[in-house]
């Protein structure tokens, strides 16, 4: 079944339908921790068949505009709310280097790999001590 969820999910891309990113539902799949999976479902939609550009826009400027706020957010633009997520590698040669994050910037405050890892730790905590 995975295998053809996979095979409709690449021809409905090729279709022209718009697909969204989204596996960090926590009622559907309470192993899917926010932010984690949602590397590895990117991962999963190039396998299926969609460029590394086309995934990376499935979790950015697809939503905006399916939430009619692609006026705001989305993509990187003057006048445009910007939360980012810096790489030290190139995801569109290779889509699991969206998992090397350098630094974050959200709310205008710029987080390093040091502060990152520290939220990091107190998030397994805090499942460790559910």
């Amino acid at each position: 079944m995975f295998e053809q969820g996979s095979q409709i999910v690449g021809a409905m891309q090729r279709a022209g339908v718009s697909l969204l990113a989204g596996t960090d539902v926590a009622w559907y799949q309470p192993y899917a921790y926010a932010g984690f999976s949602l590397h590895d479902e990117l991962g999963l939609l190039v396998d299926a068949g969609l460029t590394p550009t086309q995934a990376i826009q499935s979790a950015t400027i697809a939503p905006a505009r399916f939430l009619g706020m692609e006026r705001d957010v989305g993509s990187i633009e003057k006048r445009k709310l910007a939360d980012l997520v810096l790489l030290s590698a190139d995801p569109l040669q290779n889509i699991t280097d969206t998992r090397k994050i350098e630094f974050v910037i959200i709310n205008g405050r710029l987080l390093d790999r040091r502060e990152l890892d520290s939220l990091l730790a107190a998030g397994e905590n805090s499942v460790k001590n559910k």
